[in-house]
C-alpha cells in the first residue's frame, strides 16, 4: 500500500507540474490534496486517504494542504462531504432554499436555506459509479453517454425495491456511502440495457430516499453536477424529486471542475493568514513575488 501511495503521489506531482507549464500564471503557490479513500471508520474517528501530502509538497516544490477527511473524522465528523461551504458561496445569488447535487462516484447533496447558517450536507448513495462500472464491464465504454443504454432498457422494479430496502436508506445519521456498500444489489441477471436503466433509476431514487431532505427541508430548485453527459439521470431525478433539476452549467458553474474548485477554495482559506499580506503586497507592487503558503495539516 505504501508503494501505491508513493506512486499515486508522484503522478499527482507530475500533473501539477504539467498544469503549471500549460498556463501563464504569476506563481503556483499551493495545492489541495484530498487523496483516495482506502479505509474509512468514522465511528473510530479514523479514515485513510491514499496520497502523501508531505511527499507531494517536496516533489512539487509548493506547500500542500491535505488531510481534510482525517481532520473531519478526528473532530467527530464523518469525513465527507467536504464541498458544502463552496456550494453555499457559489449559490449566494440563487433563490433559496436550493439544493446542490453532485453525482460523482458517490452522490452527495448540499441543502442551502435562507439564513447564512442553514446548510445541511450528506451523501445520498451511489452516484455514477455503479452505472459507469456496469457500462465499462459490458461495453468497454467509460460511461453511458447521453443515457443511450438506459433509455433503451426497461427498469426492473424488483431490483430497485431491493436496493432501497438496504439499511443505509433507513439510517437517519450522517453516514457516508461507499460504492462497495451497494455491490449486492447490482442487477447481474439483467441484460445490458435493462441493467443500465435499472441502475439509473436506483441512483435517482436514492437521492429522494435519504431522510435529510424529507425532514421539512424542501428545495425550490435543484442544481446537479456530474450529470451533464447523461440526460436519462436528469429525467429520473426530476420525476423522483418533483421539482425542476437543472445542470449547474445553467447557472454558470463548471460541473466537471466543481469538486476540484471546492478543494482549492478550502486550501486558500486554510492558509488565509499567510495569503492576505501577500495579496496586499501584490496590489501595491505587481511584480512582487508571493511567499509560499503555510501548510495547514
Amino acid at each position: 500500500m505504501a508503494a501505491v501511495e508513493a506512486e499515486l503521489t508522484q503522478l499527482h506531482a507530475a500533473a501539477i507540474a504539467g498544469f503549471a507549464r500549460g498556463i501563464r500564471i504569476w506563481r503556483l503557490s499551493s495545492s489541495a490534496s484530498t487523496g483516495t479513500r482506502s479505509c474509512h471508520r468514522p465511528a473510530e474517528r479514523r479514515t485513510w486517504q491514499i496520497g502523501d501530502g508531505a511527499l507531494l509538497a517536496r516533489l512539487a516544490g509548493i506547500d500542500v494542504v491535505a488531510d481534510f477527511p482525517q481532520r473531519r473524522c478526528r473532530g467527530g465528523g464523518e469525513g465527507a462531504p467536504l464541498a458544502p461551504l463552496y456550494h453555499a458561496a457559489l449559490a449566494a445569488d440563487l433563490a433559496k432554499p436550493v439544493a446542490v447535487l453532485n453525482l460523482g462516484g458517490v452522490g452527495n447533496v448540499t441543502w442551502i436555506g435562507q439564513a447564512a447558517d442553514e446548510i445541511l450536507a450528506f451523501d445520498t448513495g451511489p452516484g455514477n459509479a455503479l452505472i459507469d462500472d456496469w457500462v465499462r464491464t459490458h461495453t468497454g465504454r467509460a460511461a453511458d453517454f447521453d443515457g443511450a443504454l438506459a433509455r433503451a432498457g426497461q427498469v426492473s422494479a424488483q431490483h430497485v425495491a431491493r436496493f432501497l430496502a438496504l439499511p443505509y436508506f433507513r439510517s437517519r445519521t450522517a453516514e457516508i456511502s461507499r460504492r462497495d456498500d451497494f455491490q449486492g444489489t447490482i442487477p447481474n441477471d439483467l441484460g445490458v440495457a435493462d441493467g443500465a436503466a435499472t441502475l439509473t433509476e436506483m441512483t435517482a431514487a436514492s437521492v429522494r430516499r435519504r431522510p435529510g431532505i424529507s425532514r421539512g427541508r424542501r428545495a425550490n430548485g435543484w442544481c446537479a453536477a456530474a450529470v451533464g453527459h447523461n440526460p436519462a439521470i436528469m429525467v429520473a431525478l426530476a420525476r423522483h424529486l418533483g421539482v425542476s433539476v437543472r445542470p449547474v452549467e445553467t447557472v454558470g458553474w463548471n460541473g466537471d471542475a466543481l469538486e476540484a474548485q471546492a478543494f482549492a477554495y478550502l486550501a486558500v482559506r486554510s492558509c488565509w493568514p499567510a495569503i492576505e499580506p501577500a495579496l496586499d503586497d501584490r496590489r501595491a507592487a505587481p511584480g512582487v513575488r508571493r511567499p509560499r503558503f503555510q501548510a495547514a495539516g
